[in-house]
């Protein structure tokens, strides 16, 4: 393996990772602004750090998890972890995907309106569209994607932050300057962790050729970080205005109506609505692969998946109608509990004695 795809087979899991999580609220900047900017920004900037180590030990245990009792979907490793309990996993995961596809449906509905004037029915038919594509292609087909897309969307990440320290980065350095670290950045930080932590066990099968621990941990701990990045420079930037971005439903929007830079703007929506679909699309293989290895063992599932794509796709339509601002204050906290009290809690005690006692043997 020459160096350069080695460091490629480090980082896909992570890429993939990323890819799935930026969906919806995080691209948008509603919920960063919500869970970090809210605490100031070097506050916020120390919880982004809390989030990052909370899905690093998790992804390091969970890779080395799926390396060693060979559970590539999550199905499968949580049978293993909780036993006969799994089942439970399966309905917090079913609320998480409704939940999901509905942010990245009312996001999708929002930017095309704001950047087209079309109505939102016509971003909603885009990015379902672009779902069911990408998402009948295939494992290889989908794990590609995400993982080559991930690069556009830093490249177009830093090119705005670049944008706006060059406009405004005197305002971004005095709102450093204040220090202001508000209260609960920690609990937020390791909040916003836990109720994207169903993320984690949507990517195992980017696992599969893991060798040692050492690769398994070294790719978590890259997982963990690579979540993470994206949002430090939505943060920074939004230290350029923070009380604006705190007081909009999508304070990127906010930021780029005081850039005044549409092509830069063209281009970040075009950016994240690529994310969009790969954020959903994400959520229904992770479903498809799950039905397929409990239902279907070995029989053709070629016929069923177009038909639960599709299915799927239709109800994540019907959740967005609840709107925005309304989906991520209200479904993300309850569903967070269960996927700490889930998959977290177990994974980091009992996961880890079970991987101890499989070393011994």
């Amino acid at each position: 393996m020459n160096r350069r795809r080695k460091w490629t087979w480090y980082l896909t899991p992570g890429l993939v990772f990323q890819s799935v999580l930026i969906g919806g609220g995080y691209g948008t900047g509603a919920e960063i602004a919500r869970y970090f900017g809210s605490h100031g920004l070097l506050g916020g900037l120390l919880g982004l750090g809390a989030a990052a180590a909370g899905w690093a030990a998790l992804c390091a245990v969970t890779f080395e998890f799926a390396r060693v009792f060979r559970a590539y979907d999550y199905g499968t490793m949580m049978r293993r972890l909780l036993g006969r309990a799994g089942i439970l996993y399966d309905l917090c995961f079913y609320a998480m995907l409704l939940l999901v596809l509905g942010v990245v449906n009312a996001t999708a509905a929002a930017m095309v309106h704001d950047l087209t004037g079309l109505p939102p029915g016509a971003g909603v038919a885009l990015l379902s569209l672009g779902v069911v594509l990408l998402a009948l292609r295939g494992t290889e087909a989908i794990e590609k994607a995400l993982s080559l897309w991930a690069y556009v969307l830093y490249a177009v990440f830093l090119l705005f932050l670049a944008a706006v320290f060059l406009r405004f980065g005197d305002a971004v350095a005095a709102e450093l300057r204040r220090g202001e670290i508000g209260p609960g950045w920690l609990s937020d930080g390791l909040r916003y962790a836990s109720y994207n932590l169903i993320c984690v066990s949507m990517i195992l099968y980017t696992l599969r050729d893991l060798r040692t621990r050492r690769e398994a941990v070294a790719r978590g701990v890259l997982a963990g970080i690579l979540g993470a990045a994206p949002a430090v420079p939505l943060l920074l930037a939004m230290g350029s205005g923070l009380p604006a971005a705190l007081a909009s439903e999508t304070p990127v929007t906010a930021i780029f109506a005081r850039l005044n830079l549409p092509w830069l703007y063209v281009l970040y929506e075009i950016a994240l609505f690529g994310t969009l679909i790969e954020t959903a699309a994400g959520f229904i293989k992770a479903l498809e692969d799950r039905i397929e290895r409990s239902l279907f063992r070995g029989r053709s599932f070629e016929l069923a998946r177009p038909l639960i794509t599709g299915m799927v796709t239709a109800l994540g339509i019907c959740v967005s109608t609840f709107g925005l601002t309304e989906l991520i204050d209200k479904g993300y906290g309850a569903i967070c509990y269960g996927a700490l009290l889930l998959f977290a809690l177990p994974m980091l005690t009992a996961g880890v004695r079970m991987l101890r006692r499989e070393g011994r043997r």
